[in-house]
């Protein structure tokens, strides 16, 4: 089941210039490290830049058993790791808006930041000189079985481009697209929740499909704390307790739960009409009582994140509200997004938001206590969707979903990308899992596994 994909890599078919171009374009460049190498996006195949010790077969090591354990939080987020990613980032981001490296588009920010990271007496490489040539995406024609062009495609043949991970399968099932990944403490299934009104249970040995429920309405989205699955729906959610069956429907929500987080002991929903809702776990009998309603957002609440102490709501109103845990109170509103905030991400001391207005921001504490955007980056397409992990090598790694059906893979602090994967649609929602596991959702139904190595 856990086979890679049988698929060769693409090579890129250029132009060649002719004359003394040729000429100049065959030459290798002794002693020169590839820029691009260094960033893990060199398309080039051969490259006249060195690619030191690069592989030409990397073995990918299949998975046995996806199984966590109590003390293997899938959850964990980059705040919770003994690394902390982002201890100097507010100068590393004050640094780069000095240096007006927060490009307007992909293609100056690739090309500035190939600057940057250029070796010693290696040439600068301009539009001028090569044109501007953006980095290959998935074939359209391969993704149907279409492709006549075989190797000489000029698009890619792969659902990822980037080393450091690969594809492990695609579980196949759901008949639209998937709201939720959640995989539960001391579980062996996986529970995957979908607009198609069901949730789906795979067996993390085998990856076959155990079970369908049917709940009658559209899952918005899904957590998971401990043993507990908690199922957004409409005017509900739904709690289940794998360990002890147990199943509860917690009311109160109007229209459709579309975001959720567990923190202190509560669980805090966002719903359709602008409204959070907090209940109360109750621990002795395994029930969950209504706290408070957070009332504040003019539209619906699509993201929710705790972090130092506070909560952060992201809204279709395309803005952020700061809400106290122990006073229930709204003490900031945020104001820097242009349309919808999509996805709220807490890293250590920063605040980092994504929405379909192209960009991703990067907001700290002032010391009046007020938040501050010290850091944007822009993208070509709207952005959908933020989750952060660490890989092999206990780098912290940034996924960020966008509305081009990819998930751009970024270096932490400095927002460099890693890596791409692609989907047939959206991407809506990721999952982490223990060791180097990852699960993205796409709009066909599709849950593709994947693993850092």
């Amino acid at each position: 089941m856990y086979r890679m994909m049988d698929v060769k890599p693409a090579r890129r078919v250029s132009r060649r210039p002719s004359g003394a171009a040729v000429h100049r374009h065959r030459q290798i460049a002794d002693g020169v490290v590839c820029a691009f190498w260094l960033r893990g996006n060199c398309r080039r195949n051969p490259c006249r830049f060195l690619h030191p010790g690069s592989e030409t077969d990397a073995t990918i090591r299949n998975l046995n058993v996806w199984k966590r354990s109590a003390s293997d939080d899938c959850h964990s987020s980059l705040k919770k790791e003994k690394i902390d990613p982002m201890k100097t980032d507010r100068q590393f981001y004050q640094s780069q808006t000095k240096q007006k490296v927060r490009a307007e588009n992909m293609d100056d920010y690739e090309e500035q930041m190939n600057h940057n990271v250029k070796p010693n007496n290696a040439p600068v490489l301009t539009n001028d000189a090569i044109g501007k040539q953006p980095l290959p995406g998935i074939c359209e024609y391969w993704i149907t079985g279409n492709c006549v062009h075989g190797e000489k495609c000029q698009y890619l043949h792969s659902w990822h481009r980037g080393d450091g991970f690969s594809l492990l399968t695609h579980l196949e099932g759901h008949k639209q697209v998937v709201t939720g990944i959640a995989l539960p403490s001391e579980s062996q299934s996986l529970y995957t929740g979908s607009k198609d009104g069901t949730v789906r249970i795979w067996n993390c040995h085998t990856g076959e499909c155990t079970g369908v429920v049917d709940l009658g309405a559209e899952v918005g989205c899904m957590i998971t704390e401990g043993p507990w699955v908690f199922v957004g729906i409409s005017n509900a959610v739904k709690a289940w307790n794998v360990q002890t069956l147990a199943e509860l429907t917690l009311g109160g929500p109007v229209g459709q739960v579309c975001s959720m987080v567990f923190s202190h002991g509560m669980l805090l929903a966002g719903a359709h009409d602008g409204a959070i809702l907090a209940w109360k776990c109750n621990s002795e009998t395994s029930s969950f009582e209504p706290v408070m309603c957070l009332k504040g957002h003019s539209h619906a609440v699509v993201s929710l994140v705790v972090g130092a102490g506070g909560l952060y709501s992201g809204s279709m109103d395309g803005t952020i509200r700061v809400w106290d845990l122990q006073t229930f109170e709204c003490t900031h509103t945020l104001n820097g997004h242009d349309n919808v905030v999509m996805s709220l991400l807490w890293c250590d001391q920063f605040l980092l938001s994504c929405s379909l207005d192209k960009k991703l921001k990067v907001w700290a504490a002032t010391e009046g206590g007020d938040l501050d955007v010290i850091y944007t980056h822009s993208e070509e397409h709207g952005l959908l969707s933020l989750c952060g992990v660490h890989d092999a090598d206990a780098k912290p790694i940034l996924f960020c979903s966008r509305n081009d059906n990819s998930v751009g893979l970024y270096e932490l602090p400095s927002l460099i990308e890693r890596g791409r994967i692609f989907a047939r649609k959206l991407v809506q929602t990721i999952g982490i899992g223990p060791g180097g596991l990852f699960f993205t959702g796409d709009g066909t139904g599709r849950v593709s596994v994947w693993r850092f190595v």
